[in-house]
């Protein structure tokens, strides 16, 4: 059989030729940025900061007469020179509604507005450092404050009647049925993986057969950043997946994919929208009020891990979270209530 490439190593290549198709589009000193960032970031974040940047200088194009009659690839350091914390907060309040290269309208929220002025500060600060820009506007800018969002998760008996809906698959329609049918021990055992160990969903398509060792109850995963780790399952997951692999074994996959794990009905690696979608399809019969995706999963298994531990750098290093302090935004209502709980543990004087 041919070699293989593994999964993170074709998105990372899928990134790079990616951005290098990006960069054709974008000023010429852009290209000085991504080679200063490379050994620092990841092929995706600087996918992401490319796509940002290309926003960035369209906004310069469609709001400031400056850059109207200009090409993106013609503006220079010497126009970043000219601009000033007044514009930079204008493209934030144009970040709010704009429309997109097909004219259709596009709404960042907090976080999305936030990503790009960051991406921006980045990108002063790297030609600032390197004495290329005299200015730097983008470090007076501030970003916009985040309300924290409430942590949306399964509670405990919602996770057994998910697991349930899978199993059973009463409450699909007719036609999911048919599908049903096909993928019932595939959508368990996928399942039951992103709630037994809070894998991101990224990391899960990602595995290939070999992965998995039922030996010690582990799977090997390649984290963001390229950092390779093994994160272990209990019992329920073990049984879970050794029915999948059991069918897995007759099934016949498509060239280039024979070493995946979870397949498609195309018999292709599954896709991350794939396992959106199929998460979106039971979590409606279950909670159809609650918005579940791979992410809330992740979620409610750090949540119980927490629950059951109390050990807020357990779930950080189980998480894959670099910093702890990620993990303690996140966890934050649940710490409280466990500072709260100690309040009566310590008795002063007996009754």
């Amino acid at each position: 059989m041919p070699y293989q490439m593994p999964y993170y190593e074709q998105k990372d290549r899928e990134n790079t030729i990616h951005l290098r198709e990006l960069l054709d589009t974008l000023p010429l000193f852009c290209r000085d940025f991504f080679r200063g960032i490379e050994p620092q970031t990841s092929s995706r974040t600087r996918l992401a900061y490319a796509y940002d940047l290309n926003v960035f200088f369209d906004f310069l194009r469609k709001e400031n007469p400056v850059f109207a009659k200009m090409e993106t690839k013609d503006i220079t350091l010497s126009h970043l020179e000219q601009i000033t914390v007044s514009d930079l907060e204008e493209y934030m309040e144009y970040l709010k509604y704009r429309e997109n290269s097909k004219n259709q309208e596009v709404v960042n929220k907090e976080r999305g507005i936030m990503r790009k002025i960051s991406s921006l500060k980045s990108f002063y600060n790297y030609f600032y450092r390197t004495e290329r820009l005299t200015v730097n506007p983008a470090a007076i800018v501030k970003l916009p404050k985040l309300h924290e969002k409430e942590i949306i998760r399964l509670d405990a008996d919602e996770v057994a009647m998910l697991l349930d809906a899978v199993e059973n698959g009463d409450s699909l329609t007719e036609k999911q049925k048919t599908f049903h049918n096909k993928t019932q021990v595939r959508d368990l055992a996928l399942l039951t993986l992103l709630l037994g160990t809070g894998i991101r969903v990224s990391e899960c398509v990602g595995l290939d057969i070999n992965d998995v060792d039922f030996k010690n109850d582990g799977i090997r995963i390649h984290r963001k950043g390229g950092k390779e780790v093994v994160v272990y399952f209990g019992d329920e997951v073990e049984e879970a997946l050794l029915s999948y692999m059991e069918e897995r074994k007759h099934l016949v996959p498509a060239e280039g994919h024979e070493n995946a794990l979870f397949l498609s009905l195309q018999m292709k690696r599954i896709s991350v929208r794939s396992v959106e979608n199929l998460v979106k399809k039971y979590a409606r019969i279950v909670t159809p009020l609650k918005k579940i995706t791979p992410h809330k999963l992740r979620s409610t298994y750090g949540t119980s891990l927490y629950q059951e531990t109390g050990d807020i750098y357990l779930v950080a290093d189980v998480l894959g979270h670099s910093d702890v302090n990620t993990t303690k935004k996140h966890y934050a209502a649940l710490e409280d209530n466990r500072r709260r709980s100690a309040r009566d543990k310590v008795r002063l004087r007996e009754d």
